[in-house]
């Protein structure tokens, strides 16, 4: 097999890098008062997250380094960055409390992730034990905009602390969630799979914050009502 040119290993590299830098001017625009534009900058940490690996294994230059680099670059982009946009937005006007579900997103956040990297190895999960540290992330921050698009939701901040605390609590359980890294695609679902993905796209163009809020609050209560419907399954059967 060919072995790829070493400048191809700076590529995923640049792509992790790219997300700490969007994470970094998430915490610079949340001290600027900017909510939205740090908002916005971590829902763009995402991309370049999901684009690193992607593009290491496409280049065939995966590495222990890029596993590390891109492990740091996600305590930044997804725990620090989302846990002072919580604080600056919300937290501060609950004082200790804000203080404390800060703090958990990013200690549970770093758990997630050391966990996940002890577990995963060299092979993608099919499952995610617990709500993956983006997921988390993306998510608070989406709660953000959908708050700032409707200034009429800023009495209730405090939903934005406890579903951030709550997230926090998930990212270190043992619930799983799908992962989307892999999807064994049946050929006579095919058609009905693309279907839905242009309707939520289309849904999503139009009412981009309302559609990416939706999508991930589903995501974020799937894992809990798919445990309680097995609990409840199982219960029925001990009896």
């Amino acid at each position: 097999m060919k072995q790829p040119n070493q400048l191809a290993y700076l590529l995923p590299n640049f792509f992790t890098a790219s997300s700490i830098f969007a994470g970094i001017y998430s915490i610079i625009s949340a001290v600027e008062g900017n909510f939205v534009l740090a908002a916005w900058m971590v829902l763009l940490s995402l991309i370049f997250d999901g684009l690193d690996g992607r593009v290491a294994r496409m280049t065939n230059t995966c590495s222990q380094f890029g596993v590390e680099f891109d492990s740091l670059a996600d305590i930044v982009a997804f725990g620090s960055a989302p846990a002072m946009l919580i604080y600056l937005y919300a937290g501060m006007d609950f004082g200790r409390f804000g203080i404390m579900t800060s703090a958990l997103f990013v200690i549970f956040g770093g758990i997630r992730l050391a966990r996940f990297n002890v577990m995963t190895g060299d092979t993608e999960p099919s499952v995610f034990i617990g709500v993956p540290i983006p997921t988390a992330a993306v998510f608070v921050s989406i709660l953000v905009l959908l708050f700032e698009q409707y200034p009429s939701l800023h009495e209730y901040k405090l939903v934005i602390l406890i579903s951030a605390l709550v997230v926090a609590v998930l990212m270190v359980s043992n619930i799983r969630y799908p992962s989307f890294k892999k999807v064994d695609m049946d050929k006579k679902h095919m058609r009905r799979t693309f279907v839905a993905i242009v309707a939520i796209a289309m849904i999503i163009f139009i009412y981009p914050v309302e559609g990416f809020a939706t999508f991930f609050v589903l995501y974020i209560l799937y894992g809990p009502i798919l445990s309680l419907i097995h609990l409840y399954k199982r219960s029925k059967l001990l009896k």
